[in-house]
């Protein structure tokens, strides 16, 4: 059995919804409680830690599998196995999901540009060893001082620039910040521990779990729809129907006309289904999607 660990903190909602989705039910005491239990045979129990601590544990073999962004295993240097990249933010799940680790400056500098930083700046940040690498790489010695919150607040009376994450750079214009640089654009990783990679029933229960995260994910924001249509409306209703591949075209009994089913996006059946009904579509089906698995 798998010991999974989750992220505790912006994904922690998205994340439960995903496993949700899954048919992978993970049920705790309370919105307070750090461990639960998990309601499937493959996986032991689960964890929720922030999320930069946990590349080093699952790297250290404390969990199998975890869930965590690209920029805290490169920012703790772990060997961990990059087992998927999963499309989902805080904000939704089927959404790519990638933030941005930049660099930013006062709106009221002349600074443009990364090398343009003078020697022994001070740079405020949650990554220190990004930071110091992206100046080492540059031949541009400065101060890092680690930040433990509020970090774009620093800016200009602590800190000349502040290394930072953020998905839209809203809350850095707010606080009169200006991005000059974008050190890496990070996705939501599932990673998982080598030895737990190598061990072929760990692994085999790996990729079945993979296939039902990425089955609920591709399902996101989709839905069936099932129609029938007699055989000289039959390329017109095609013609203007959606499909992830090519819509599913059937006989139907006693040759009265032909079954139609496609997969298609929520967002512009309201359109659609009119449309197919114009084009001479009967009995149309709209019909919810749990997963989708190639």
């Amino acid at each position: 059995m798998l010991r999974l660990v989750i992220p505790k903190g912006s994904l922690e909602k998205q994340t439960m919804a995903l496993f949700e989705a899954a048919d992978i039910r993970l049920m705790r005491g309370g919105d307070r409680d750090y461990h639960g239990t998990v309601d499937d045979p493959r996986l032991d129990r689960f964890s929720l830690l922030r999320p930069q601590e946990i590349p080093r544990y699952v790297e250290e073999g404390f969990f199998d599998v975890g869930l965590t962004g690209l920029d805290w295993v490169r920012e703790t240097g772990v060997d961990v196995h990059h087992v998927a990249e999963l499309a989902y933010s805080k904000g939704n799940v089927g959404e790519r999901g990638i933030v941005k680790i930049v660099l930013a400056v006062s709106e009221r500098t002349d600074i443009t540009k990364v090398e343009d930083m003078p020697a022994n700046s001070r740079i405020s940040t949650e990554y220190p060893n990004l930071t110091q690498q992206l100046f080492d790489g540059l031949g541009i010695p400065v101060k890092v001082l680690t930040s433990y919150g509020a970090t774009e607040a620093k800016v200009p009376e602590i800190v000349d620039a502040i290394v930072d994450v953020t998905e839209t750079g809203s809350t850095l214009r707010k606080n009169g910040l200006r991005i000059i640089h974008i050190l890496l654009e990070s996705p939501t990783l599932l990673i998982a521990n080598h030895d737990s990679w190598a061990d072929p029933e760990k692994r085999k229960a790996l990729e079945e779990l993979k296939i039902l995260i990425f089955g609920a994910v591709d399902a996101r924001g989709k839905v069936l729809v099932k129609l029938n249509v007699d055989e000289t409306d039959l390329e017109a209703v095609v013609e203007v129907i959606p499909a992830l591949g090519a819509p599913t075209v059937s006989q139907l009994a006693h040759r009265r006309g032909y079954a139609i089913e496609s997969v298609v996006e929520k967002k512009v059946i309201n359109l659609l289904i009119p449309t197919l009904k114009a084009k001479g579509a009967r009995d149309i089906l709209e019909l919810p999607i749990t997963k989708i698995v190639d």
